[in-house]
C-alpha cells in the first residue's frame, strides 16, 4: 500500500530535475499526477516514464506566472482524476551571482513573479479544489536563501525564497478550518540543472565543500523524500512549519 493511495497531486515545475523525481515518487506511492511546466518535450517524457513504471500522470503546459495557466492546470486535475489533495508548487528559478547593486528590474521582477507570484496564484487556484476534497496539502519548495542571507548569494532570489516563507505561513493559519495543510521545504545544495552554473563559480563550489557537515551536496531524491512526508497523511498535525533539507549548513 503507498502513502499517496487514492490521493491527486499537482506538480509544477515537474518536466525534469527535482519536480521529476517529486512526480515519479509520489506515482509510485500512489497518486495520481497531474505534472505542470513549460518545457512540454520533457514533460511529456516524464508522463511517459511514470506510464511505464505502472504509474498515472498526466502533462499540462504550465506558465506559473499565469492565473488562466493555474486554473487549466486545476481543472485538469478534476476533469482526469475527479479531485485535488496535493500542491507541489515546485517551478521555480535560481539566478547568477549578483550584488544587489548589480541587479537589474527586469532580473528582480522576473524572480519574484515566477518564484514568488507563481505561487500565490498556484495556492489561490488550488484552495477551492482542495477545500472540495475535504482538505490536503500544500508543500512550497523555498530555500535555504529564504531563511539566511548569503554574500555569496542572489538577492532576488532570496528575496523571492524569502516571501514564499512567509506565505505559507499565512496560508497555513488562514486555511487550518479548512483542513489544508501548507509547509515549506527548504534545500541546501542540490544537484540539479538549474545548480550547474553554481557549482561552476569555483568560490560558491569551495565555499559548499568546506560548509556542508554531511560532507556531500544533496539529490533531487533527499527533497523528495521530504515532499512525500509533507504530502502524506504521515504528516497530518504539520503546518506552518520549515523543513530544512541542507546537510546542516545552516545550523552551524
Amino acid at each position: 500500500m503507498g502513502r499517496l493511495d487514492g490521493k491527486v497531486a499537482l506538480i509544477s515545475g515537474g518536466a525534469r530535475g527535482q519536480g521529476a523525481a517529486e512526480a515519479m515518487l509520489f506515482a509510485k506511492e500512489g497518486a495520481k499526477v497531474v505534472i505542470g511546466d513549460i518545457l512540454d518535450d520533457e514533460g511529456r517524457q516524464t508522463e511517459a516514464q511514470i506510464a511505464e513504471l505502472g504509474g498515472d500522470a498526466t502533462y499540462i503546459h504550465l506558465d506559473v506566472t499565469s492565473a488562466a495557466d493555474w486554473d487549466a492546470a486545476v481543472q485538469t486535475a478534476l476533469d482526469r482524476y475527479g479531485r485535488l489533495d496535493i500542491l507541489v508548487n515546485n517551478a521555480g528559478i535560481g539566478g547568477q551571482r549578483v550584488t544587489l547593486e548589480d541587479t537589474t528590474m527586469e532580473h528582480w521582477d522576473r524572480t519574484l513573479d515566477i518564484n514568488g507570484k507563481g505561487v500565490f496564484l498556484g495556492t489561490k487556484a488550488a484552495i477551492p479544489a482542495l477545500r472540495d476534497a475535504g482538505g490536503g496539502s500544500i508543500i512550497n519548495i523555498s530555500s535555504i536563501a529564504g531563511i539566511i542571507g548569503s554574500r555569496l548569494g542572489n538577492p532576488a532570489y532570496g528575496a523571492s525564497k524569502g516571501a514564499v516563507r512567509l506565505l505559507t505561513k499565512s496560508t497555513a493559519i488562514q486555511h487550518a478550518a479548512d483542513n489544508i495543510r501548507c509547509n515549506s521545504v527548504h534545500p541546501g545544495m542540490i544537484v540539479t540543472a538549474m545548480t550547474e552554473e553554481i557549482l561552476a563559480d569555483p568560490e560558491r563550489r569551495q565555499f559548499y565543500d568546506d560548509n556542508i557537515p554531511l560532507g556531500r551536496f544533496g539529490t533531487v531524491d533527499d527533497i523528495a523524500n521530504g515532499v512525500l512526508f509533507l504530502a502524506s497523511d504521515d504528516s497530518s498535525f504539520v503546518t506552518g512549519s520549515e523543513l530544512v533539507i541542507d546537510g546542516g549548513l545552516i545550523a552551524q
